[in-house]
């Protein structure tokens, strides 16, 4: 049963394989470009090279969450209209993605309630996850 002590996901591969041997081979390059053996094209060639690996790795992260923001949006909007009937643009425009995004996890029973306490609380997205009490699982989140 996924609750707020266990809601968080990390992936492996990503950040305890790739972001760590990344940084590895950054660090390495920044060292070797003091290393006076080698030519100053090649400890260029390296830097360049490792910078470019680091940064498309933590791009490609950013594109996956941005992409899956966006997925949230649209499956809380179905959702509102779901349980309303109404259009969601109101309430979307009176909280912060982050609140939305911590409101995906409330049951259908509870949502419009802390939907409504959310907005007119200013609630955080951490107290707006302490508040459900029914957690809707998401287990195929990035």
């Amino acid at each position: 049963m996924q609750n707020y002590k266990n809601h968080l996901r990390l992936y492996p591969a990503h950040h305890f394989v790739l972001i760590p041997a990344n940084l590895a081979l950054l660090v390495w390059s920044f060292i070797h470009l003091f290393d006076a053996n080698a030519s100053l094209q090649e400890r260029i060639i390296w830097v360049l090279t490792s910078f470019t690996i680091f940064l498309l790795s933590m791009i490609t992260r950013i594109y996956a969450l941005k992409n899956q923001d966006r997925l949230i949006r649209l499956e809380m909007r179905q959702r509102y209209f779901e349980l309303t009937g109404k259009s969601f643009a109101e309430k979307e425009n009176q909280l912060k993605l982050g609140q939305i995004i911590a409101l995906r996890f409330a049951s259908n029973e509870e949502l419009l309630a802390l939907m409504d306490r959310a907005i007119n609380e200013k609630l955080s997205n951490k107290d707006i996850k302490l508040a459900i009490k029914n957690w809707k699982e998401d287990n195929h989140r990035i």
